[in-house]
């Protein structure tokens, strides 16, 4: 790092997700320099930039891509305008960080295969990057389970105001959209599979019209399935358990793992019932969002490539639809 430069990185709106959890994570990591933020109101851009102390604000993200000091963009929009900004950032040379998911479809995400060569995207999963997850899999991989067979996720919350953008369907709200990604995105991370086949249960509410609970089984073939839940009107909940044929892995708090806090997984070898033998492994205090950040900039000056594209992003957005579609016919979607 002492020869490289930090990447300079803009942020195209003053959404939640990026003042209170992205910008303070980037700012964990020498490898990246916050240098501009973007909104639709230039006071509201102002305000923002001067409470977070960014340098740089603008009125527009059109402006923002103009900028030719900056190099990479994160984008934390409504789903419905991701891949839109994502192609306009890189028609203007910028690398890409979007938040999840990608896009509002199958169909929309594949319109990323288009980006402009050279040009970095990176769909914003920090899971993916969480020291937590590494060792998960790392024991997945080492046999410290035996033949990995499932993967359970819970995850959820209680959201009822019609105003929030993840009750409004036209943006891209609801659950599995919001919160089903992550146990796909980590059952793929960690069986390093896609799936074969989904079936889907999708409770809709009447008023808002976005999935409230959404229950899902992802057969990955070899005898490994995901089954998970995600609701927005449930107690808050998460919790993920990976079992094979020797052992348990338990992720205790596996999606919104606190920052700069060390984290616990536990390691069941299954020789007594009630956790009496649980091993816990504790991980180090970090920030996921730094990490993704950085694993963004140190592709972009070429030190890491990273093994997540715009490709994968599609791929996942395949997943998604094809839950949808069971959900309607209450069949087994192949892909």
């Amino acid at each position: 790092m002492s020869t490289l430069k930090p990447v300079r990185i803009g942020v195209v709106s003053t959404a939640n997700i990026a003042r209170e959890k992205v910008i303070p994570g980037f700012r964990t990591t020498p490898w990246l320099d916050v240098a501009a933020i973007a909104s639709r109101n230039i006071d509201t851009a102002k305000s923002v930039a001067a409470t977070l102390g960014i340098p740089t604000a603008y009125g527009s993200y059109e402006a923002l891509f103009a900028d030719p000091t900056i190099e990479a963009v994160y984008i934390p929009t409504p789903n419905d305008s991701h891949v839109d900004l994502a192609l306009a950032a890189a028609k203007a040379g910028k690398h890409v960080l979007s938040e999840k998911p990608a896009a509002m479809n199958a169909r929309d995400a594949e319109r990323l295969a288009g980006l402009p060569k050279g040009i970095i995207y990176l769909e914003a999963f920090m899971v993916r990057h969480h020291p937590q997850w590494l060792k998960a899999r790392e024991l997945v991989r080492s046999g410290a389970i035996g033949k990995v067979a499932a993967a359970q996720s819970f995850f959820s919350y209680f959201l009822d105001d019609p105003a929030n953008i993840r009750n409004k369907p036209e943006n891209g709200g609801g659950g599995l959209w919001d919160i089903g990604v992550y146990p796909i995105v980590t059952a793929r991370f960690v069986f390093d599979a896609d799936p074969q086949r989904v079936i889907g249960l999708i409770d809709l509410d009447p008023k808002f019209g976005t999935d409230v609970l959404t229950s899902a089984i992802l057969d990955f073939g070899n005898g490994r399935h995901l089954t998970f839940t995600v609701g927005t009107q449930t107690v808050p909940h998460q919790r993920v358990n990976i079992v094979g044929t020797t052992g348990r892995i338990e992720v205790l708090i596996p999606f919104n793992a606190p920052p700069m806090a060390e984290t616990v997984i536990r390691l069941d070898r299954g020789k007594a019932l009630g956790d009496a033998e649980i091993e816990e492994i504790r991980l180090p205090a970090c920030d996921q969002y730094g990490l993704e950040g950085e694993a963004l900039a140190k592709a972009i000056r070429g030190v890491e490539p990273l093994p997540y594209d715009q490709h994968d992003a599609i791929r996942m957005m395949k997943i998604l639809d094809a839950i949808v579609e069971s959900g309607k016919t209450g069949r087994w979607v192949s892909l």
